[in-house]
């Protein structure tokens, strides 16, 4: 699965950039006790603004970027200026008030409803030029780096500590063996890197994808993060899914209520779960910069922050596995990763993530034993069992609307699998009897799965050894 990288993030406007020896850092040596439960609400974690001081924000990158809305708008209100900001009303108005007396933006009309209007002076419209010239970002207020930094511990998913029980209630339909669940889950308690491998077709990306479900909660995503005047966009709607208690779009008149509701510059999603693969390259593990749209671009591990990354086909990558392992060492050893912008100003971030590797490779001939012997938990995965693989195929009869007898399914087990020696995969039920269904549907036939059809399925599903 590739990664689909956004292009929304960009460089916050400078007149001055700052010098290549500027460095910025945010101490993450006060994290959470491992497994500690917290008992912060959504509201508490980000608490609405209702200063600019408390925006943790200067008044002149919120000016930029209100005159940006106001030029893209061409004449906005206060409630449309609180909705693409997404601040309240009361900071929208101060922020008006300044740009007023600086003579950036005058009054128009009222609307049809009473509510003033605003436009873009001459001055105005030449400063909000030069600021889309220094940086493309035209979105919501973003967070500071420090205000980032703290919710991302609080959030962590190391709060929450995997038990048995806990794996057992989540993965009972999922058809893995007891002793795989059992080494799953003290290897997420480790906080450890894990290193699943196996033949193709075992359920190493299954299971990885299905991970999510031991948290079974949701997170804060900030819409973009601030240092030093610089932006980088962070929420992504291609990796990130909107929490159903959160809807799309937060409506604008509770963006000007302050009684309500967590800040809105951050959205309510569920756990990340970033997955790459063979596509893989050093630059999308460090922040980039588009020219073009004058944006930055986030890594992959900040926007997996707080839940999973999967670097899936390890070994595969156009980068190699050392340089990969040589790239996660710090980060993995210390909890933090060191990024830096091409503009010279370098930050912290917590690397709050759980990161899994897949391989289908032999994991002794990708790296040496050093690099194998840091990521902790090294978990080979097997065939199914005939049972659990027999559970699996009536499971996936139904969500087929199949029906299947066992003489059937016995049919399948003698002339096929043990005939040819195939082991019980996982895949193999699923992608059998979607053939088997194609054919149904083709020839208008009974749903249900018949001798001949298994042989169909059989026939072309695996390549002739003639």
């Amino acid at each position: 699965m590739g990664m689909i990288m956004t292009d929304q993030s960009i460089n916050g406007h400078q007149e001055n950039p700052p010098p290549l020896s500027t460095y910025v850092t945010t101490p993450l040596s006060e994290t959470i006790p491992e497994h500690e439960q917290t008992d912060f609400t959504y509201e508490q974690l980000a608490k609405r603004p209702t200063t600019i001081s408390e925006t943790g924000l200067s008044a002149q990158l919120l000016t930029e970027l209100l005159i940006k809305h106001i030029h893209t708008l061409h004449v906005a209100t206060i409630r449309e200026l609180s909705e693409a900001l997404a601040l309240s009303g009361g900071i929208i108005q101060v922020l008006v008030d300044l740009a007023k007396e600086s003579a950036l933006i005058e009054n128009r009309q009222s609307s049809s409803n009473g509510q003033m209007r605003y436009a873009l002076s001459n001055i105005g419209v030449n400063e909000a030029e030069k600021a889309f010239a220094s940086s493309g970002y035209s979105n919501v207020a973003p967070i500071p780096l420090a205000q980032y930094v703290d919710i991302v511990l609080k959030q962590t998913s190391r709060n929450t500590q995997i038990t048995k029980q806990r794996m057992q209630a989540r993965f009972s339909d999922l058809m893995f063996s007891e002793a795989l669940t059992s080494a799953i889950g003290p290897a997420l308690n480790s906080n450890k890197p894990i290193l699943i491998y196996g033949m193709p077709g075992v359920g190493k990306s299954y299971l990885c994808r299905n991970l999510n479900l031991l948290f079974g909660d949701d997170v804060l995503i900030p819409s973009a993060i601030e240092i030093s005047g610089n932006i980088i966009q962070v929420y992504d709607p291609q990796v990130h899914i909107i929490s159903s208690k959160e809807d799309e779009k937060t409506p604008a008149d509770t963006l000007i209520s302050l009684d309500q509701g967590h800040d809105p510059r951050w959205r309510l999603c569920q756990r990340p779960l970033i997955v790459t693969g063979g596509e893989l390259t050093e630059d999308m593990l460090e922040v980039n910069y588009d020219a073009m749209s004058r944006t930055y671009k986030a890594p992959l591990q900040l926007k997996a922050n707080n839940g999973i990354l999967l670097l899936d086909d390890l070994g595969r990558q156009k980068m190699s596995p050392l340089a990969l392992f040589n790239r996660w060492i710090i980060p993995l050893e210390e909890r933090r990763d060191f990024l830096f912008l091409p503009n010279g100003v370098h930050f912290e971030i917590p690397f709050e993530l759980i990161l899994l590797f897949s391989t289908n490779l032999n994991p002794a001939e990708l790296v040496d034993e050093a690099f194998l012997r840091r990521l902790g938990y090294k978990i080979e995965f097997q065939p199914l069992e005939v049972d659990n693989y027999k559970k699996l195929w009536f499971n996936v009869c139904e969500d087929f609307n199949l029906t299947c007898s066992d003489e059937s399914f016995n049919y399948l087990l003698t002339t096929y699998h043990r005939s040819t020696n195939k082991p019980f995969l996982p895949c193999y039920p699923r992608d059998l009897l979607s053939i088997i269904s194609d054919q149904v549907k083709f020839n208008e036939l009974h749903n249900k799965v018949e001798q001949n059809l298994i042989d169909i399925a059989w026939k072309h599903y695996f390549v002739s050894q003639s």
